[in-house]
């Protein structure tokens, strides 16, 4: 199958989907319809070609593919009826954009955070059960097992195929974006493997949140979002080295020693462009804090231009508005940046008496290797070494593992 064709059906899946479960109903059955049409297409467009209209003959196939679905559901008969009225009928593509729809359905409340990913991942993403086992470390066939389970859930929660109202709105967008925020997360920095950076989910995270977008272009914290993921993901070729020893041999470059020349401008103009365009028209939420975070560490021709200073602010806004571990831990490398290290020291050690996060066990790691950083710059190798030797054994990404030892190893 070649990439046009692929990328085609990866594109035309989720609105071949809403149009299926638009109409019938049965999210389960019509994401297996969907599956078939997809298969279909796959074995025909690369011999015989795209057909004009690619996403009509989808619907129609997959319409087909419900049909026989449905016909072998005996509990189902009415609807069976109702369904197949005329079977051979052409579909027409639909002219409503059902992404948002389908991106809300995926992420129901109903479901925990994890189920919404994979579902997410799964039916408005297009990737196999395989992709997605891999990505979440774990066997095809519990992931299979977790899918099919979520869309249980959802049947079992009465779960409708219906654009939110006025007072659910925000809320269920709210999870969509968390759910993206979180795909683009772990593809950015995996926490098991032996990549640093999984291309394939970020990827997909960037294209979902631009499909977001595209259906509420004004909503501040989408844009926030994907102005984030942009000016992030700018960054991506630098962040690695090829050894010179081993051409399949990475090792991590953190910024402040990334050739600033391999960021991706275009990436970099547009996500400042989309926080510019939303800055001073809403109240700032965590996504848009983030952006501009982003958007000053871009805007730096070398790390020593850096406006550290107002990244402090910001992540103090940041840290008010999220109180989380990370955040908090990304304030102390800003505040050392811009104040000095023993600041940032003082800094760590207050939120450790206050917050406890060299106890947590999801944040011990990366508190490890931001404390051994700032006892380094202060004059104390041999501390330093430790906690990086401590802190890369807390991480399952042998990329990273490599640069903390690798950094151990530098101070003896």
């Amino acid at each position: 199958m070649t990439p046009h064709v692929e990328h085609l059906l990866r594109t035309e899946a989720p609105q071949v989907l809403g149009a299926l479960v638009r109409r019938f109903g049965h999210f389960a059955l019509a994401e297996d319809a969907v599956q078939e049409a997809l298969l279909a297409a796959s074995q025909t467009w690369p011999a015989g070609g795209v057909p004009d209209n690619p996403r009509s003959w989808l619907i129609r196939i997959g319409y087909h593919k419900m049909v026989d679905l449905l016909r072998a559901e005996q509990a189902r008969r009415r609807r069976e009826h109702h369904a197949t009225a005329d079977p051979t009928s052409h579909a027409p593509a639909p002219e409503t954009d059902d992404s948002l729809t389908l991106l809300l359905l995926c992420c129901h409340p109903a479901l925990s955070t994890t189920s919404q990913v994979a579902l997410t991942l799964r039916a408005v993403g297009g990737l196999t059960t395989a992709e997605i086992a891999h990505a979440h470390g774990t066997t095809e066939t519990t992931m299979g097992t977790r899918i099919s389970r979520a869309k249980q859930q959802l049947a079992r929660a009465g779960a409708r195929f219906t654009p939110p109202t006025d007072t659910d709105r925000d809320t269920r967008v709210a999870a969509v974006t968390q759910v993206l925020y979180l795909i683009f997360n772990e593809g950015y920095t995996a926490t098991t493997g032996g990549e640093l950076t999984r291309v394939d989910l970020t990827a997909e995270a960037i294209r979902l949140t631009r499909m977001l977008h595209a259906s509420l272009p004004h909503h501040p914290e989408v844009t926030g979002l994907l102005a984030l993921m942009l000016l992030t993901d700018a960054r991506r070729a630098a962040r690695t080295s090829l050894s010179e020893r081993d051409e399949q041999d990475y090792h991590l470059v953190p910024l402040d020693e990334q050739d600033r020349s391999r960021w991706g401008r275009q990436l970099i103009r547009e996500g400042t462009d989309l926080i510019d365009g939303v800055w001073n028209r809403h109240p700032a939420g965590p996504y848009q804090l983030q952006a501009a975070i982003a958007a000053v560490h871009a805007a730096a021709a070398t790390p020593q231009q850096t406006d550290w200073p107002q990244i402090a602010v910001l992540y103090l806004w940041l840290e008010r508005l999220t109180p989380t571990a990370p955040v908090r831990l990304s304030r102390v490398v800003a505040v050392a940046k811009a104040y000095g290290p023993a600041r940032g020291l003082a800094l760590l050690d207050d939120l450790n008496h206050r917050h406890h996060l060299d106890r947590d066990p999801l944040t011990r790691q990366r508190e490890r290797a931001v404390r051994a950083h700032l006892l380094q710059l202060t004059g104390d190798p041999t501390g330093a070494a430790r906690l990086y030797r401590e802190a890369a054994g807390l991480t399952g990404n042998h990329v990273e593992r490599r640069y903390l030892l690798d950094r151990a190893g530098r101070l003896g």
